[in-house]
């Protein structure tokens, strides 16, 4: 195997454990922050992190443009397209940023107190750690730009390390925090920190690996233009992705309470590797294609493209099937009998839904490759759109696990990319060379 065929399934461990090994840390750490936390302030903390996490999905969702683009720039040689693309996408990044930040600044006073079960300290407790999640909000949405370059790059490695690091460092501040009696401020508080300083050693490492770049935001009308193409269609899949990634806790906050999250999200932290390996492991062939395509029809790369189907399907398989039969068992294992009695089913449907979904993921970052980036955000809106109506009408009655109901919809209607995926494929195998794809035509 060469460096090049070799190069995608190296990054694709890399990407695997930067999300895997924070991942092992968290489930590690869950137990003993429901001890001295609390399942309130567990539950706390789990709505500012999806608070977070939200915003900085919709604030960062240009990122596949990112990843496009630069991919598209280091194909050609061009390190001037490189730095025009990375200065606008940290304008974009921030000017979304800034204002999602405010937003939840100021609402966060408001939606408090519709959440049931927080007496007066535990709501001053969750409207600092969402306040704190405003500032953290604008520091992830720089962070993402820099991953996205670096994975654009192929130097997944690189990315890797730095927030592999980062992650497991905030998991141990946090259960040091817990043991001294800090709050879920405490938490949010060094959480804000280290990213800080993640971001900082990001920006030093992109430097490395591309040159010399001039890391500052810039509105370049032309590369605004050209990612505006792409990255509109991008930041409405990661409208769909708040719907299926981070919808859910916040119904579920609004309608049972705190501690009921707490108990949900543990399920989703627990059945959520199904789908993230899978992409993790994935995500390479993104730049792989997009680069390569710049000097090479799409037909020669077609036997990557099945072979990543083939090991999509088999981890799908091989990742859902044993948690949905032993979903009983890991959670008494991991979190007691307690627990295990009243979640197990809702992880069972949840560990169902992931796997659903992860079907969908070789065609998902194939057709981003090949610019066509409508179809995917079309199908994926229609999934998101679906789910949080099921899921809105399905949660107050039947609980957690009518919202690990309302999930199982999603990656169905999602399988429907690989109708115009099929199209490409009958066409490269056709006697007339297809034509390269037109990045900016956001098909």
């Amino acid at each position: 195997m060469t460096t090049q065929q070799s190069r995608p399934m190296r990054n694709g461990v890399y990407a695997i454990g930067d999300w895997v090994l924070p991942q092992i840390g968290l489930l590690i750490a869950a137990p003993v922050l429901l001890r001295r936390l609390g399942i309130a302030q567990v539950g706390i903390w789990m709505l500012a992190s999806a608070a977070v996490s939200s915003g900085t999905l919709l604030s960062t969702g240009f990122g596949d443009a990112a990843v496009k683009f630069v991919a598209m720039y280091r194909g050609r040689g061009d390190l001037r397209g490189i730095e025009r693309t990375v200065r606008a996408m940290l304008a974009i990044n921030l000017l979304f940023g800034v204002a999602l930040s405010a937003a939840l600044y100021c609402l966060a006073p408001y939606a408090i107190p519709r959440i049931p079960g927080l007496d007066a300290k535990l709501q001053q407790i969750c409207l600092v750690s969402l306040r704190i999640g405003s500032a953290l909000l604008l520091v992830k949405s720089v962070e993402s730009v820099l991953i996205c370059t670096l994975r654009a790059a192929e130097r997944y490695e690189v990315a890797a390390r730095i927030t592999v690091t980062c992650r497991v460092v905030i998991l141990i501040a946090s259960v040091v925090l817990a043991f001294t009696g800090a709050s879920a401020i405490g938490i949010m508080a060094a959480t804000l920190c280290l990213s800080v300083f993640a971001v900082v050693v990001q920006g030093i490492a992109v430097r490395h690996a591309l040159g010399n770049l001039l890391l500052l935001p810039s509105f370049h009308t032309e590369t605004l233009r050209l990612i505006a193409g792409f990255g509109t269609f991008s930041w409405l899949q990661a409208l769909a992705a708040f719907g299926f990634s981070h919808a859910d806790r916040f119904v579920v906050a609004f309608w049972l309470g705190a501690p009921t999250l707490a108990i949900y999200g543990l399920c989703l932290q627990a059945a959520q590797p199904i789908h993230s390996l899978i992409s993790a492991g994935l995500h390479a062939l993104f730049p792989h294609l997009s680069a390569r395509l710049e000097s090479q029809p799409i037909a020669t790369l077609w036997p990557t493209i099945l072979a990543a189907r083939r090991a999509n399907l088999l981890a799908a398989f091989g990742l859902t099937l044993p948690l949905m039969l032993g979903s009983k068992l890991l959670l008494r294992l991991w979190l007691g009998q307690t627990v295990a009695q009243q979640a197990w089913l809702a992880l069972t449907i949840l560990a169902l839904g992931f796997g659903l979904l992860a079907l969908n993921i070789t065609g998902h970052y194939t057709l981003l490759a090949l610019g066509k980036v409508r179809p995917v955000t079309l199908y994926n809106l229609a999934a998101g759109v679906t789910m949080i109506v099921a899921m809105a009408l399905m949660t107050p009655r039947f609980g957690i696990v009518g919202a690990a109901c309302a999930r199982l919809v999603y990656g169905p209607i999602t399988w429907l990319i690989y109708l115009p995926l099929r199209r490409v494929q009958s066409q490269a195998s056709s006697p007339t060379r297809m034509a390269m794809p037109a990045v900016t035509e956001g098909r």
